[in-house]
């Protein structure tokens, strides 16, 4: 077999494609973390989003939120459940307002970020969260269509806030995954509540609202 069967029409013939060693590894290297990716949104798909709005609080999701709460250096803040879309809408409002939560958390992500891009290229990140986006964004706004559907709502804006901030969480819990970071880690924390069928909506003064 000749070296012409290798050769690609835009290079000389008889050349060969090759890659280095080096781009072999990093490649190699990678391919364990992105296929945890893809089996963290492939199982999130089936998560029951938004199935438990408004129902009372067990002690497990307040331990949760507990746990979230300090870990995002909110120690003195409590929980709240809200009951409805109505309380939802007011409460959502109030993050315009309260930028403590968005700061913790964004301060949080900039830092899970610099640590992804350490384990893995920022092409292999940018594919990965495409891939996280691509599964999860259609199964979101369905499940939030089907809440909307029981409780007879229709505010398109607050029902794209609602599927929006869970696919926020998704791409949070996933930079968390790649920095292996552990269970308790505020973004894992956040992430789970959502798949618990709730919607954390933030931090208004020393309470999480809770849906």
């Amino acid at each position: 077999m000749s070296d012409d069967f290798y050769s690609n029409d835009n290079e000389p013939q008889g050349q060969t494609f090759t890659i280095s060693d080096a781009e072999l590894e990093a490649l190699e290297s990678e391919l364990p973390v992105l296929a945890g990716l893809r089996r963290f949104a492939e199982e999130a798909v089936s998560l029951p989003w938004f199935s438990d709005l408004g129902r009372p609080l067990d002690k497990e999701t307040r331990a949760l939120a507990r746990s979230y709460l300090d870990g995002l250096g909110f120690p003195d803040a409590e929980v709240a459940r809200i009951r409805n879309w109505e309380e939802a809408a007011d409460a959502a409002m109030t993050l315009d307002i309260e930028p403590l939560q968005w700061e913790a958390e964004e301060g949080l992500r900039a830092a899970l970020a610099a640590e992804a891009v350490e384990r893995v290229s920022e092409q292999g990140l940018s594919i990965a969260m495409t891939h996280v986006s691509a599964l999860l964004g259609q199964r979101m706004r369905q499940a939030v269509g089907d809440a909307a559907h029981f409780w007879d709502i229709s505010d398109e804006g607050l029902l794209n806030a609602a599927a929006g901030a869970a696919l926020q969480s998704a791409h949070n819990a996933a930079l968390a995954l790649i920095a292996e970071e552990e269970h308790d880690h505020p973004f894992r924390r956040k992430f789970t509540l959502f798949a618990r069928g709730r919607w954390p909506i933030g931090i208004a003064g020393l309470t999480l609202n809770l849906f």
